[in-house]
């Protein structure tokens, strides 16, 4: 028999760590065994403002690579179509680039950005820049001709946005001051058939969303500013507007956190590749 009293402390030593390395192992094995649930899918859905729809998609490919559980779906259709769909709860977000009255009731606007609204012509056209009342005389069909700006171009081809499109309504706020646009302007879907058009046409201009103009077309000046991003954000560029997006109050967790990620220093930093930033 072992007498506990005349062992060396290293014994017990020895003997603790034994039992010690047991609990470890067992408790290792019991983890190794036990099944970790993965996050289940969540997919949302974003519709409305087509201007706004290349910015979201983009928005919503950085946010499921920090949630790669959660997938979004962008869709268009206009600002109008995206108030309602979110009103009647049949979208997640609704994208509208233009609030007048304020968001619809029962839902939340959150500002993601800030747009400027250009307006394009031909790179072959001469003109240097617009006041807004030379904007709204052109689209009004006061000044029918270019050689009134001293441009030899010939008669002016306007071109406009369909009804529901957050952008004509923004423009006709700010530029028509309740006139119509003329009724020989050319109505196209969204921005980048705007753009497709004008760069076809050395007589047309046309209005589209700053984050649309490319090198196919020439953004002119309006009060002797281009609608850049630091003077949208600024808020010194005439035709500026809000990028909105409706939510519930309540919504879910993954909405609120795209939200989040769209306000965050990573997301500001997306909209400002061809926006003006509101963080």
């Amino acid at each position: 028999m072992i007498n506990p009293t005349r062992m060396p402390k290293s014994w017990y030593s020895k003997r603790l760590a034994g039992v010690g390395s047991l609990i470890l192992g067992s408790l290792l094995f019991s983890a190794c065994g036990a099944t970790v649930e993965p996050p289940k899918p969540v997919y949302l859905t974003a519709a409305g403002s087509t201007t706004m729809t290349p910015l979201v998609e983009e928005l919503a490919l950085a946010f499921q690579e920090r949630q790669p559980s959660v997938t979004i779906e962008v869709d268009g259709g206009g600002s109008r179509l995206g108030q309602d769909l979110a009103a009647a709860g049949q979208t997640d977000l609704g994208l509208t680039s233009w609030l007048a009255d304020g968001p619809p009731d029962g839902l939340q606007a959150t500002v993601i950005a800030r747009d400027g609204i250009a307006l394009i012509v031909h790179p072959t056209n001469p003109i240097t820049g617009l006041t807004l009342l030379q904007a709204h005389d052109l689209f009004a069909g006061r000044t029918a001709y270019w050689q009134e700006l001293g441009a030899p171009l010939g008669p002016v081809q306007a071109v406009s946005r369909e009804d529901g499109s957050g952008t004509r309504a923004a423009f006709e706020s700010v530029v028509m001051a309740g006139d119509r646009v003329t009724l020989t302007a050319l109505v196209m879907p969204n921005s980048q058939a705007v753009v497709d058009y004008v760069a076809s046409d050395p007589t047309a201009i046309g209005y589209v969303s700053m984050g649309y103009v490319d090198g196919s077309v020439r953004p002119l000046p309006i009060e002797g500013l281009l609608p850049t991003p630091d003077n949208v954000s600024r808020g010194e560029y005439h035709l500026t507007r809000e990028l909105i997006l409706l939510s519930k109050p309540r919504a879910q967790p993954e909405v609120r956190g795209f939200l989040e990620f769209a306000l965050s220093p990573a997301g500001q930093a997306i909209v400002a590749r061809r926006y003006g930033r509101v963080r």
